[in-house]
């Protein structure tokens, strides 16, 4: 093999491996975070009374997103109905309960609402004086969005 045979050689062999390097490089990730969260008490009914939910959710990752699933918690109800005591409900979320953004790019941001992150029934009819402790809406799941 003549000298410029071996210099081709090792740029072909070199470009290969850079190529090789460049594609198994770190995919995309995503990452979506709630930058607002507003809560609301709404009468139900005579004697019930729901905590709605509202805000803004951004994906702060690098790849786009679609499928972002948001809904709240309140880590200060507690899961038995009780007169007068906020309550949530120890089941699976409903559609209702929970809001699906189908599509967000990266470094976008867009609002979501939902109602019943928690509950309170009281017999007397009273309206609630306050708004539950320890609120928080929270982005359970989405999936990478493929181009």
């Amino acid at each position: 093999m003549t000298s410029f045979g071996r210099h081709m050689a090792v740029c072909v062999c070199m470009t290969l491996i850079a190529c090789f390097f460049n594609s198994c490089g770190k995919p995309k990730e995503g990452r979506v975070v709630v930058s607002e969260q507003e809560f609301s008490i709404r009468q139900d009914t005579k004697i019930s009374w729901v905590v709605d939910a509202r805000g803004k959710v951004e994906n702060v990752g690098e790849a786009d997103v679609k499928n972002v699933v948001v809904t709240g918690y309140c880590k200060s109800c507690g899961e038995v109905l009780v007169s007068g005591a906020w309550f949530i409900s120890d089941i699976e979320k409903t559609a209702e309960e929970k809001d699906i953004i189908g599509y967000l790019p990266a470094g976008a941001d867009e609002e979501f609402s939902f109602k019943g992150v928690a509950y309170l029934m009281d017999q007397s009819g009273k309206a609630p004086v306050k708004m539950p402790d320890q609120l928080e809406c929270a982005v359970i799941s989405f999936e990478i969005a493929e181009k």
